[in-house]
């Protein structure tokens, strides 16, 4: 399936900022499963810095530094992403999980891909361990990995509430665990924190879900904002397989992956400094459509997943609640980006090596 991405992610602040300095992480990267044709990012005010890298779990940033006065920071993404479905698998073939815990904490493997990283306490997802107790019933003794880990999908899926503006991005797991409701965010949180303290890897993935469901299906919570879930190491064999607890599947076709990391501090979509006072509103609209779809089943598509249960949430507060109050006021060391010469003009292309620069 090949998808168009727009994203608008606005801040909008009191007063005037003379300086600003950001670390963004808002574009979708190519690994097994999904390939990047092309990518944009549309930047007003223009940066006068500019500078992609990638970081150590080999997501991309694109760091900026403004230096004009302005009130508000719009950020466009355009994006043309493929994704393949993953191959079927037998979760009761996976190991038993014990051996997955074992194997893990003896390991010596600190590569990005290594699951060592991913079974300890981190930024936003402490080891709480009535957590831990609650996600122990989907592990019985013995019990493969991939199995338990359904299990506790489910189990996080019929336990908590969706519910939008409950939570916000600093919302620890023993919080939204506390009150059985929030957000993709909390829900990936407490399940990962129920994974690591049994010893188990599980780290955090961002990205999108389809706009449309497909005819006779129902809308995905997630849709139309930023979305979360989680991936479980599995074992070399099978490695690292997608689980989405706030709709109960496994992540499929319907899920776009912009990066991956420990916690939601690793991939949040914006970090920095910004030289003001008082308070920014955020604003985020996310589209996510199926390549070839013409306007108007576009247009009917969307009328009519709207009118669904399963979107009863507005589409804006989801938005605000799911890609977060984006910590952009969180220091960011200045060191971090080393000087770039200015762009050329506002539209910045953004491409993996070998991807067409061009808009979608």
């Amino acid at each position: 399936m090949i998808y168009d991405i727009r994203q608008v992610t606005t801040y909008s602040y009191r007063g005037a900022v003379p300086f600003s300095r950001h670390v963004m992480r808002m574009a979708p990267v190519t690994r097994p499963g999904q390939r990047v044709i092309l990518s944009s990012l549309d930047i007003d005010p223009q940066p006068a810095e500019y500078q992609e890298e990638s970081d150590f779990f080999g997501n991309r940033t694109t760091l900026v530094a403004i230096d004009q006065p302005h009130d508000r920071l719009v950020v466009e993404l355009r994006a043309r992403v493929e994704v393949t479905a993953p191959e079927p698998f037998l979760a009761g073939l996976t190991p038993p999980w014990e051996d997955i815990r074992d194997t893990t904490a003896s390991s010596d493997d600190l590569s990005a891909e290594s699951p060592v990283h991913f079974i300890f306490a981190s930024r936003s997802v402490a080891l709480e361990p009535n957590i831990r107790d609650y996600a122990a019933a989907a592990f019985p003794e013995g019990e493969p990995v991939l199995t338990g880990a359904l299990e506790l999908t489910r189990m996080i899926h019929t336990d908590f509430k969706y519910k939008p503006g409950a939570t916000d991005a600093k919302t620890l797991p023993a919080t939204a665990f506390r009150q059985k409701s929030g957000v993709c965010q909390d829900f990936a949180h407490v399940m990962i924190s129920g994974m690591r303290g049994l010893g188990l890897p599980a780290r955090y993935v961002s990205g999108y879900l389809r706009t449309i469901p497909p005819p006779g299906q129902v809308r995905l919570e997630g849709a139309d904002a930023t979305h979360a879930w989680v991936e479980v190491w599995c074992g070399p064999e099978m490695g690292w397989i997608g689980l989405d607890p706030t709709n109960d599947i496994p992540a499929g076709e319907d899920h776009i992956v912009l990066a991956v990391g420990r916690d939601y501090s690793d991939v949040s979509p914006m970090d920095g400094v910004v030289v003001t006072v008082g308070d920014h509103g955020l604003d985020v609209k996310v589209d996510v459509i199926p390549l070839g779809q013409d306007v108007a089943e576009r247009a009917a598509a969307l009328a009519k997943s709207a009118a669904t249960p399963a979107s009863t949430p507005a589409a804006a507060a989801a938005a605000a609640a799911e890609a977060g109050d984006a910590p952009d006021d969180d220091a960011v060391d200045a060191s971090a980006a080393a000087p770039a010469k200015p762009p050329a003009a506002a539209s910045l292309p953004v491409q993996p090596p070998g991807a067409v620069s061009a808009r979608a």
